[in-house]
């Protein structure tokens, strides 16, 4: 009988001890998830695990609300014709432009130069003229050596003629909007 209850114990503490292990393994491998959990969430209030998962879920709900957010924005935006802000004071375009129409060689008798004063640093200035080999870097070395900077500058081509649309600013107090006019009219027709 003594050798059966030595068995049955020894069996006891194997099994105790295997459980043992497991936990621990189980422990630390939760503890080694919690570590990473609160290295990626920006505010943990304090270190218990409790607090950690609930800080968590916390900053999961307001990332999926930010998303949301912004998808609605996206989806306005989407909806919305494309329009500059007020603050830039910029022509408004509405509706769909045709460019290839717009760019017709056989409307376009002579070089075309629009100069509108967005405030007192600013201006916008639109360019349309024959398309000419060297004609795009030209306008520019003009342009900056007017001691214009440019932003927000997009240049399109098609069918022989060049759409250069610009913001400018610089220290151009002494010109007006009829003065720039003149030379960048002079400036295309010099190219």
């Amino acid at each position: 009988m003594e050798f059966l209850c030595s068995s049955a114990i020894d069996e006891t503490r194997e099994f105790k001890s295997k459980n043992l292990e497991a936990e621990r393994r189980r422990r630390k491998k939760l503890s080694d998830r919690l570590l990473a959990l609160r290295s990626l969430v920006p505010i943990i209030t304090k270190m218990t695990r409790a607090t950690i998962i609930e800080d968590a879920i916390t900053y999961i709900e307001s990332l999926k609300n930010d998303v949301d957010l912004l998808t609605q924005e996206l989806l306005e935006m989407d909806a919305s014709p494309p329009l500059f802000s007020a603050a830039m004071a910029a022509p408004v375009v509405t509706g769909s432009i045709d460019v290839f129409e717009e760019m017709k060689p056989c409307i376009i008798q002579e070089d075309i130069v629009e100069v509108s004063k967005v405030n007192e640093k600013k201006m916008w200035i639109k360019i349309t003229m024959k398309k000419k080999q060297g004609c795009f870097s030209k306008l520019m070395e003009a342009i900056i050596h007017l001691g214009f900077e440019l932003t927000e500058t997009t240049a399109t081509s098609c069918k022989g003629l060049m759409l250069f649309q610009s913001f400018v600013q610089g220290t151009y107090d002494k010109l007006t909007v009829e003065q720039t006019k003149e030379h960048l009219i002079q400036i295309v027709r010099g190219i």
